[in-house]
């Protein structure tokens, strides 16, 4: 059910081939690494990573908000851990915040003063991934990556619990640097998980321990505006794994796959007078791959 994409070597999304392609096109800071250890905000909050990233981007931006009124502002939405499957399923698929979130949030969060402009990089889109941040960030814009992180899991570890907001704090040859945590990730690594369906994965145990004889699985099916509650068949998946426990020798599934809230891609942010602003708001889609 994952669909990892392949990392694209394609055109950019405008006529900037010539300055992307000249040397160190693929080279921009809005931080020196000792900045951001300095300037990082580590996670506000559960399910905050969001409102965390906007606290950065406003930073960056020359606007100073207090944490607890970014998160104020972004709207974060938390588990329902304590309620029966179906309802904590329905909050595990838009636990955190969106993109329009983010967006909405910056905007009231600096009275107005910053702007944000989301690119989707899911279905697979034509960009040369360093080369195109480092052209945004060199015309003052400041991007947020949204990722499924539970795409390029390096073999051995398990696999993470959530899609993940990161500031993005400058690029460099086959490296993005990002806060909360800080961190260096390879281009393929960051891509992948730039490209995915907007689904999530939930661990076996999560699901069985909140499934008891009156969990009315159906209504994830049957009383949804999001028809793709059906169209993954959640309550097939759940019905298989249950059934799994009686049969000892059978391999069991890990996870169940459920719809997200999110999008995959890259929201740019900028001062709303400035000119990168305008250019953003500007700016067409990435064209697909």
């Amino acid at each position: 059910m994952e669909a990892v994409c392949e990392q694209v070597h394609g055109a950019g999304d405008n006529n900037d081939d010539d300055e992307e392609e000249e040397e160190g096109a693929g080279e921009a800071m809005l931080w020196s690494i000792q900045e951001a250890l300095e300037r990082q905000t580590l996670q506000i909050g559960a399910s905050a990573c969001g409102a965390t990233a906007v606290v950065d981007v406003l930073k960056a931006l020359g606007v100073d908000v207090a944490p607890e009124e970014a998160d104020r502002c972004v709207q974060t939405r938390l588990r329902r851990n304590e309620s029966p499957l179906p309802d904590y399923l329905l909050s595990r698929s838009e636990a955190g915040a969106t993109h329009a979130q983010l967006i909405a949030g910056a905007e009231e969060a600096s009275d107005g003063k910053v702007m944000g402009r989301f690119f989707h990089l899911h279905p697979p889109r034509r960009v040369k991934l360093l080369a195109w941040l480092a052209r945004w960030i060199r015309k003052g814009a400041v991007p947020v990556a949204t990722m499924n992180m539970q795409l390029a899991v390096p073999e051995g570890e398990e696999v993470p619990d959530a899609w993940h907001h990161q500031l993005i704090f400058g690029v460099a040859p086959n490296a993005v640097f990002m806060t909360n945590p800080l961190d260096v990730v390879s281009e393929g690594e960051v891509h992948k998980r730039l490209c995915s369906e907007s689904v999530l994965l939930i661990r076996r145990e999560d699901v069985l321990q909140r499934l008891t004889s009156d969990s009315c699985l159906s209504s994830l099916s049957d009383s949804q505006s999001d028809p793709r509650w059906k169209a993954l068949d959640v309550e097939g998946q759940v019905k298989q794994m249950t059934s799994e426990e009686q049969e000892q020798e059978q391999p069991k599934s890990t996870h169940i796959t459920i719809p997200a809230a999110y999008s995959s891609g890259i929201t740019f942010f900028a001062l709303r007078d400035s000119g990168v602003g305008q250019e953003l708001l500007s700016a067409p889609e990435l064209p697909l791959l």
